[in-house]
Parts: C-alpha cells; sequence; structure tokens
C-alpha cells in the first residue's frame, strides 16, 4: 500500500540546518498496521507527513496505493490526500462547530448532497460509539471521544490509509487503550491500513503487526513485534522494550544490593527470555529435575504479543557449579536466551 524509497528531508533552522529523516526506505503493506517507533527528534512524525506530503520531502519517492505522490501537481494530489486519513494527538477539532459538523466538514465542498452527507456522518458516528454526541461541542467531550470524532472525521473520505500521529500522547492508559482497540476494530472492519507514530512501546505491543525503529532520522530496525521483542538488536529498541517489562526491575535491584538479590556461593540470577512462539513448556520445573538444581522465581512475565505467548522469568538458581552449567546449556538448546545477572561467587 505504502512504497517508500529512500526519502530525506531538512529543515533550515536560523544557522544550522536539521536531517529530520535520513535515507529512509519502507514498504507497508496493504490491511496492516504498522508501528513508527522513536524518542522526541528522531524523525517520525515529519517521515509520516512526508507520506501524504504535508511535508514534500527533498528527495526519494513516495508511492501510496500505486500512485507516485510526490510526482502529482498540487490539484491531483489534492484528490489522492482523500485517501489518506490522518489523526492527531491534540484531535485538531473546529471548538466552534458540533461533533457532526466537524465529522461533515471534509466532505462540504464535494459535490455530495446535505441528505447523503446527513446519512454519512449517522453512519460514522455510529461506528465510533459517539451517536449520542453528534450536536455536542469538543469542549463538552472527553479526550477520547475528542480523539473518536476526530477518527470519524478522518474517516469522511473512505481513506485506504490512515496516519495517526501520536494520537493517544495525550490520553490516559484506559482510554489509549480504548481508542487502540477501535483503530483494530476499524482496520479489521474497513480493511484499512493503518500507520501508528509513538514513542510508547505499549502502544506497539498492542495493536502493531510490524514495527519500524527509528533514531536521528534513520530506520535502524524494523520487523515483525513478535520477532523484535523476543530478539531485539539495537540499543535503543532493546531500551524502548525494557520499559515496558517487569522482568527489567531486577537490574535495579542489583544495582540497590537488595535483599532478594543477595546470594550463597551456589547460587545465580538468571534472566531467562523466551524465543520462540511458543512460551508454554514448564521449563522451570523440567530443569529443576533434570539437573538437581532448585529454581526460585523473583520476577515472571508472559504477554501474548502477535497472537503469541513471549516473555520470561527472573530466577535464583542453587547447586553445585556443575549442575548450574549443565542446567543452562540444556535451556539455551531450548532456545531459551540465558543471562546471568549475578554470580553468589563474586559476592
Amino acid at each position: 500500500m505504502i512504497e517508500i524509497q529512500n526519502i530525506s528531508k531538512t529543515f533550515k533552522l536560523k544557522k544550522q540546518t536539521v536531517r529530520a529523516v535520513n535515507g529512509v526506505s519502507l514498504d507497508i503493506h496493504d490491511g496492516e498496521i504498522f508501528g513508527i517507533i522513536g524518542y522526541s527528534g528522531a524523525g517520525k512524525s515529519t517521515l509520516v507527513r512526508c507520506i501524504n506530503l504535508l511535508e514534500r520531502p527533498d528527495s526519494g519517492s513516495v508511492v501510496v496505493g500505486g500512485k507516485e505522490m510526490t510526482a502529482l501537481s498540487e490539484k491531483e494530489l489534492r484528490k489522492e490526500r482523500r485517501n489518506i486519513g490522518m489523526i492527531f494527538q491534540h484531535f485538531n477539532l473546529f471548538p466552534s462547530r458540533t461533533v457532526a459538523e466537524n465529522v461533515a466538514f471534509p466532505l462540504k465542498y464535494r459535490k455530495i448532497s446535505k441528505e447523503d452527507i446527513g446519512r454519512k456522518v449517522t453512519s460514522l458516528l455510529s461506528l465510533v460509539e459517539l451517536s449520542d454526541k453528534a450536536d455536542a461541542y469538543p469542549s463538552q467531550l472527553s479526550g477520547g471521544q475528542q480523539q473518536r470524532a476526530a477518527i470519524a472525521r478522518a474517516l469522511a473520505t473512505d481513506p485506504k490509509v490512515l496516519l495517526c500521529d501520536e494520537a493517544t500522547s495525550a490520553l490516559d492508559p484506559q482510554t489509549t487503550h480504548s481508542i487502540l482497540s477501535l483503530l483494530r476494530n476499524l482496520n479489521e472492519k474497513l480493511g484499512l491500513t493503518v500507520v501508528i507514530i509513538t514513542h510508547e512501546m505499549n502502544v506497539i505491543k498492542e495493536i502493531c503487526d510490524r514495527v519500524a525503529v527509528m533514531e536521528n532520522g534513520r530506520i535502524v530496525e524494523q520487523n515483525d513485534v513478535f520477532s523484535i521483542f523476543a530478539s531485539p538488536q539495537q540499543p535503543i529498541t532493546r531500551k524502548f522494550i525494557d520499559s515496558t517489562s517487569v522482568l527489567y526491575k531486577i537490574h535495579e535491584l542489583i544495582a540497590e544490593n537488595s535483599e532478594v538479590t543477595k546470594l550463597n556461593d551456589n547460587e545465580k540470577i538468571l534472566k531467562l527470555q523466551y524465543l520462540e512462539r511458543n512460551a508454554s513448556e514448564a521449563l522451570i520445573s523440567a530443569v529443576s529435575r533434570k539437573f538437581s538444581v532448585d529454581c526460585n522465581i523473583i520476577f515472571g512475565s508472559i504477554e501474548i504479543i502477535g497472537n503469541a505467548p513471549l516473555g520470561g522469568t527472573v530466577v535464583i538458581i542453587s547447586g553445585t557449579e556443575q549442575d548450574i552449567q549443565d542446567a543452562i546449556a540444556w535451556l539455551r538448546e531450548k532456545n531459551i536466551q540465558v543471562e546471568v545477572l549475578k554470580d553468589g561467587k563474586n559476592n
């Protein structure tokens, strides 16, 4: 649906030139939910605005639905933009118009009768569960309701693509979940291709099929979401993933020399992470029986990511040195990533 080929975009700020996007190439499949994640200044919002040419790239090409956007005239571009809806962090609703009038606005200058516009607005408000708010003004709505209204407005022209630029950043976690559920529902019902820009890995984890990680204007890593979480390759990706995992707490406890992490000579702290799409085998009990070691679980986390279980545990393993080494080798044969975080012999 979207082919981005080697695009770059620079901005001149007083005496310096900032390269916001630097030679980025991406293919986004028809009907998928694709995430682009990065910290502030990574270039992700500039990149998404290059898709509908709100920002025109300095070089490279952008093809959406088979049309090369960068080669279109302004008139042709306005027409093609109807196929690309967009929602923003701060909703961008007209405060002096009702919800229904906001949703109807993109249809105002098209050759559509008032009756047809009315039917379209009614249908869209029902789709985003705002039928009872048609005559309300944005100031009378909660943040989640305002974003639902913005989504309905973005869908008014029946787009094939929906761009979401930090669309949940201004919302609380519960409301964020409801908006992401709505986007997933629209993706499935309407066959929408959804592109989500975010700095929150929890958003990626909850809704996306694939993800690209941006840093300093470049894509540094991309893959399906399960693979990214199971085996991140870049330091920035690992940092994002650590921000969503309770397993990372063990590093803080070790640094603080917490009582929980104090070991005897025959003990080690291990972090075990599942790397396959099957985390159902009872590995802890199996390794205890097989190698005469004891495993005390400190943390455990199993989540469903990309419709497959993924997670890991932090354990204190105790036994003879040889039994512990044999147990670690067996776990690695089972494709479990094993990291020794602390060794009691080094106390």
